[in-house]
């Protein structure tokens, strides 16, 4: 028998920006593969709405309402954990601008959430990794939610392109840092997904059109693409993956 499945019981994951959209999915889909959850969300009703969910799907879910940017109170959340198997690096914004007229507020708090807040949670979230004494038999898994735009450029979004590149970077150089660990790294680059952040965006006819003739499949992912990915990434079925991107993008970047 050669077919791994997804499975993740007996694992606990942490989900940033688990109130919705990707986030809300990918913590449903753990949930589902039999993991035990950490949520962290900006918004408390919605924090509400999954745990009821996950908890359904007969896993603990412990819920959490922080800003990652505010380091001292994600640090407290997590170093309070009695332990962390998975971490999903989700939390993430994009503020489209043409590169002419970027402000300098929105490219700092870009750069604050995208990068620099991603790097935090992972360092905090491996530390607590690290306290397991059996974590090299184990194992454990980060996956940070990257972007297309991370390998390929767009129109009036140089600054998240910026960001996600930059994930890109650090998950290389973390994957290589944590492999005598086993603690894997990978990112997921999703391409346009219906999300709340990104509808506003589609509501355009022209965007999306222009949009829909660079995927070559000719459709949006759906968020349980994106979720599924996240979960085979998360288990051991992916247990000699670490360091790469799983490019969720519908043949975009093979163009």
């Amino acid at each position: 028998m050669y077919l791994n499945k997804i499975n993740l019981k007996n694992k606990t994951a942490l989900i940033t920006g688990a109130g919705k959209g990707i986030g809300r999915a990918c913590a449903i889909a753990l949930a589902e593969a039999g993991a035990d959850l950490i949520i962290v969300s900006r918004t408390e009703k919605d924090l509400n709405n999954v745990s009821k969910i996950v908890k359904k799907l007969k896993s603990k879910c412990s819920a959490y309402v922080c800003d990652v940017t505010n380091y001292n109170q994600i640090k407290n959340i997590i170093n309070k954990q009695k332990r962390i198997d998975i971490l999903v690096n989700n939390a993430g914004h994009n503020i489209p601008e043409h590169f002419t007229k970027v402000q300098k507020k929105n490219m700092e708090y870009l750069v604050k959430l995208n990068t620099i807040s991603t790097f935090h949670v992972a360092q905090l979230c491996t530390l607590k990794m690290l306290e397991a004494k059996n974590r090299k038999k184990i194992g454990g898994s980060i996956i940070n939610m990257s972007s297309q735009m991370a390998h390929v450029g767009g129109p009036i979004r140089s600054v998240y392109n910026m960001t996600k590149s930059g994930l890109e970077g650090l998950t290389k150089g973390m994957a290589i840092d944590l492999a005598k660990n086993n603690i894997r790294v990978n990112t997921v680059c999703p391409t346009f997904v219906v999300t709340p952040m990104t509808k506003k965006f589609l509501k355009s006819k022209k965007f999306k059109n222009d949009t829909l003739k660079k995927i070559p499949m000719g459709k949006f992912a759906e968020l349980g693409d994106v979720a599924t990915a996240v979960a085979f990434l998360a288990s051991d079925s992916s247990k000699m993956i670490t360091g790469t991107s799983i490019l969720v993008d519908g043949g975009w970047t093979a163009i």
